[in-house]
């Protein structure tokens, strides 16, 4: 989560605390529209120890998520 919030702060050029709604924000908005993803977004969140896990679990993320931003997986 700390990673998702810096890179909010520092693209958005707000504060980490507001960063940090807006991250929340995000996942639960995500997690009310995609439930099935509930659990893995859950996982990135929390940091995994492995960098393959995580590697698979964000390319399905994408993969899901691709429609709501109007790209198409290849």
């Amino acid at each position: 989560m700390d990673e998702l919030v810096k890179q909010i702060a520092q693209r958005t050029g707000i504060g980490e605390d507001k960063a940090r709604q807006a991250a929340e924000t995000a996942i639960s908005f995500f997690k009310s529209k995609f439930p099935s993803l509930g659990g893995h977004l859950d996982s990135l969140m929390q940091g995994s120890n492995s960098s393959e896990k995580t590697g698979s679990m964000t390319e399905k993320a994408e993969e899901n998520l691709g429609g709501v931003f109007g790209k198409k997986s290849a």
